[in-house]
């Protein structure tokens, strides 16, 4: 693997979040990691805000797994600082966290109960308090009738509701979520995205590393895409959109769409075009335009870009189809 060329990082724009005017319950500022002379994170820096959910965007190998790890002192930074609460990850500090990683670990030869049930004893809980908690959660997302089946015989759905059941019981202030969705059809992915937001009412922070990007327009209020190590965007998502071109028009129409400095045609074919719009460029004076241009216009309907078409553009097609 080659070290990822020099790129500058993105400077964070003046975001508002819940919790922005007090101290960050995640602070990461000029993070560095080495593996030998490969450069994987390059001088990365931002903030979490406490009682914000936070998108940690990117494609696969872009750094996301590598700085969690080193937020919770798995690996050790080559240079800055990651702070949780003001501090270095310690074991205190794991006690008022949950955290969901990309790879699962689960006791798979003993039933859902009796797994839901230790880890509770592990998190604090008393035997009995672990126990009717795990039964209402497990009624909650549709498998209550599987506590006594060992998590082997479940689907991979189920058991990644499980190990979500595991992940939140002990109410942590930071929850940290890597592809929480993997796995989950439709109804079960809104299920997962309203237990997200029970989550953030009752206080915690949420940390989420996912690739569906209707989830994070849905429950983010700040994001970061993060490319070979570098922060390519920082801020709220509407703040993300007008980093990439803002608004894009589409235009349903006969004839053949201008050229002109107040939009890039990014698509034309078969009577729809696509028009992203300049920064400083007025959408009224481009439907005008286009009129007196002999167009005949059925639709004209501006929208913000959307993040799936920024993470395309950031990444390329062939990352998103990997992801």
């Amino acid at each position: 693997m080659s070290t990822p060329p020099d790129a500058p990082a993105t400077t964070a724009p003046a975001t508002t979040a819940p919790g922005a005017d007090a101290e960050p319950l995640v602070h990461i500022a000029g993070f560095r990691m080495d593996f030998g002379r490969t450069t994987v994170i390059r001088d990365l820096s931002f903030d979490i805000a406490r009682g914000e959910t936070f998108g940690f965007l990117g494609s696969n190998g872009s750094g996301k797994t590598t700085t969690i790890r080193a937020l919770l002192g798995i690996y050790q930074p080559t240079a800055g600082v990651l702070h949780i609460d003001g501090k270095e990850f310690s074991p205190e500090t794991g006690e008022r966290l949950g955290y969901l990683p990309e790879e699962r670990g689960l006791y798979k030869k003993e039933s859902v109960i009796d797994v839901m049930v230790y880890f509770g004893r592990l998190k604090g809980l008393g035997a009995e308090q672990a126990r009717r908690w795990s039964r209402d959660y497990l009624e909650r997302v549709g498998i209550g009738e599987k506590e006594k089946i060992r998590l082997d015989k479940l689907s991979g759905g189920q058991q990644q509701k499980v190990q979500l059941g595991v992940t939140i019981m002990n109410q942590p202030e930071l929850l940290i979520l890597d592809e929480p969705t993997k796995g989950f059809d439709p109804v079960n992915r809104r299920l997962l995205m309203d237990i997200i937001d029970d989550q953030k009412r009752a206080g915690s922070t949420v940390m989420m590393v996912t690739h569906q990007m209707e989830e994070v327009e849905r429950l983010c209020d700040r994001v970061i895409l993060l490319k070979d190590g570098v922060s390519r965007a920082y801020g709220t998502v509407s703040e993300v959109q007008e980093q990439f071109g803002g608004t894009v028009v589409h235009v349903d129409h006969d004839g053949a769409v201008p050229a002109s400095p107040d939009y890039r045609i990014a698509k034309d074919q078969g009577g729809h075009a696509e028009l992203e719009v300049a920064n400083d460029a007025d959408t009224a004076a481009i439907l005008r335009s286009l009129v007196e241009a002999g167009l005949h216009i059925t639709r004209f309907a501006p929208t913000r870009k959307s993040l799936d078409d920024i993470f395309v553009e950031v990444y390329g097609a062939s990352s998103r189809e990997e992801d």
